[in-house]
């Protein structure tokens, strides 16, 4: 077949599009080589060792129920699912509100306000613990102004709540973005038929803003919850009294020096953020499908 004539591939029976298809086909494999190798290298290799070390542990490949079976890690599981679902619905509830008004109203230091509410994007982890810590730790702001009138100053830094703090500012900038772009496209006609027909504010805002901005909500939102299960940095920053799954994993990893059960809730971890991006990529893809 090599080197044959196109006229002749196609008394053979092959059509045009089938001849530009083999043509092209070592052009694609090589351009696809470098994201496969990428792949392979930063994604499958370290997977499937972890997955093979969950299996070297004395358990064997029981280690994956340890998750189910020790309390002390079904709990960090729960905390940690917990605190994620919060932090992703306060997060929506927040920048939708704030997303559509930025796209709908027109003030001075609009820019800054947007740059401002942006700005923690290039912010590490670290970073926003230390805020969370300046804002409501011993020595913050909000244990001043409260040691005036209390026996105790409210200090929210170390416990979960000051880990919700955080996650939540580092998540509004992410999510209040995509709910920006998608209000913009929103038909501000359909919203008018409804108050022409007599909807309250309240339901044209469930009626007919909400399911317009269904699938950015979903997939922002599922960005958000994987971000808040597998954050780290903010989470060690604060770790006084907090036991979420990644600061477990890091116990067991760095003091404990348990590979098995490391590896074993690790991988626990990511299919449950994939699971959630995956059920958000179904969810949103089928909304905008029947959408158009």
């Amino acid at each position: 077949m090599r080197g044959t004539p196109p006229r002749a591939l196609l008394r053979r029976g092959l059509g045009s599009g089938e001849i530009m298809e083999r043509r092209e086909l070592p052009f694609l494999c090589a351009m696809a080589a470098p994201a496969l190798a990428v792949l392979s290298a930063f994604f499958l290799l370290p997977m499937g060792r972890l997955v093979i070390a969950a299996g070297e542990g004395p358990d064997g490949f029981r280690t994956y129920l340890a998750i189910v079976e020790d309390a002390r890690y079904f709990q960090s599981l729960v905390q940690t699912f917990l605190l994620s679902l919060a932090v992703t619905a306060t997060t929506l509830l927040i920048c939708g509100v704030v997303g559509l008004f930025l796209v709908r109203n027109s003030f001075r230091g609009r820019s800054l306000l947007i740059a401002l509410m942006t700005l923690p994007l290039s912010f590490p982890g670290v970073v926003v613990g230390f805020m969370v810590i300046m804002l409501a730790g011993r020595q913050g702001a909000l244990a001043a102004l409260t040691r005036p009138f209390l026996e105790s100053p409210v200090v929210l830094a170390y416990s979960m709540s000051g880990l919700f703090i955080g996650y939540l500012y580092f998540s509004i900038p992410r999510v209040v973005l995509t709910v920006m772009a998608a209000a913009e496209k929103l038909d501000r006609g359909r919203e008018e038929a409804a108050r022409s027909l007599g909807a309250s504010t309240l339901r044209v805002v469930w009626d007919v803003i909400v399911p317009g901005l269904k699938p950015a909500l979903l997939s922002s939102g599922a960005i958000c919850f994987a971000t808040a299960m597998g954050a780290f940095g903010t989470a060690f920053t604060l770790a006084t009294d907090i036991d979420v799954l990644p600061m477990t994993i890091y116990t067991e990893f760095t003091l404990n020096a348990d590979i098995a059960v490391a590896a074993s809730l690790s991988i626990v971890l990511g299919l449950i953020t994939w699971a959630a991006l995956a059920l958000a990529r179904n969810v949103a893809g089928a909304t905008v499908a029947a959408a158009a």
